[in-house]
């Protein structure tokens, strides 16, 4: 049997490490999700994302469990969903989320989206914090936030928020949240690493992937990768599972950096936009 390709290690601030690239679970039900995430870690996935929104949670723990792999190789994200936000419900959240994934802790936990009209993710992060220091996750971090956002918690918390997980793909790159991101010690994580596989199409991503003897998909997570960015693509086969592990043994070029730029429109999927958009 061929070795699982090796995944880089990334550092974050407070020194513990996540796998570069791991498997994305959203809009799939427990059943679906315990059978891909037994796969995936067959496969040599190390690292899963779920939320408290995808309700598949113990899904996830399931396939872990399937796994047999002893805990301490695995790497598992879950979010805070927009309804349990606040000083009262943050730590009872984390609590039945692990209920659901049959773990003591996880290794990183997230603010889900911000939500400023509800104006509830400072306090949040303030218990997390909390949680952070008691053991019950490895991390902490935040998904979908702006620089202000980020500029809140700084003023208000003592940990910088290890991960900041964003929409990011070639098509909306998002450059100035990344340095934003890197300048605060923050490592960003790309969410719908494939524009939900709208680039796929794209003459550009099919020519650069024939060049290296690679499809589209593969190219674009290269893309992410070699940025030093941190993703995790959803797949509905073994076939493909293996694919998106594949692509850690090539090099685009700068004329590919070139011709993948050239996607860049600005285009969110769903215009899920942080300022704006609320999820319960």
């Amino acid at each position: 049997m061929t070795a699982p390709p090796t995944v880089p290690d990334v550092p974050l601030a407070n020194g513990v490490t996540i796998p570069q690239l791991g498997l994305g679970t959203a809009r799939l039900d427990d059943e679906q999700t315990r059978a891909i995430v037994r796969e995936a870690l067959e496969v040599g996935y190390r690292f899963i994302d779920t939320a408290a929104s995808y309700e598949n949670e113990r899904g996830v723990g399931q396939g872990i469990a399937d796994s047999g792999l002893p805990r301490e190789q695995l790497f598992v994200s879950t979010k805070l969903r927009g309804r349990d936000q606040g000083a009262g419900s943050t730590r009872r959240a984390l609590l039945d989320s692990l209920d659901r994934l049959g773990l003591d802790v996880v290794d990183l936990y997230l603010i889900h989206w911000p939500l400023p009209r509800l104006d509830r993710y400072v306090q949040s992060w303030l218990v997390m914090e909390d949680l952070l220091a008691e053991g019950l996750t490895r991390a902490i971090g935040v998904s979908n936030f702006l620089p202000g956002h980020l500029d809140r918690l700084a003023a208000a918390g003592s940990v910088v928020p290890a991960v900041n997980q964003i929409e990011c793909h070639p098509r909306d790159p998002q450059p100035e949240q990344r340095a934003d991101d890197a300048r605060r010690g923050i490592v960003t994580q790309s969410w719908s690493p494939l524009a939900s596989g709208e680039l796929l199409a794209s003459p550009v991503l099919a020519g650069i992937g024939a060049r290296h003897g690679r499809t589209p998909a593969q190219v674009v997570l290269r893309w992410h990768v070699q940025q030093g960015l941190v993703t995790f693509p959803k797949a509905s086969s073994r076939g493909r599972l293996q694919e998106n592990l594949d692509v850690f043994d090539f090099t685009l070029d700068d004329g590919d950096m070139a011709g993948i730029a050239t996607l860049a429109d600005g285009t969110r999927v769903n215009g899920q936009h942080p300022d704006a958009w609320e999820e319960f």
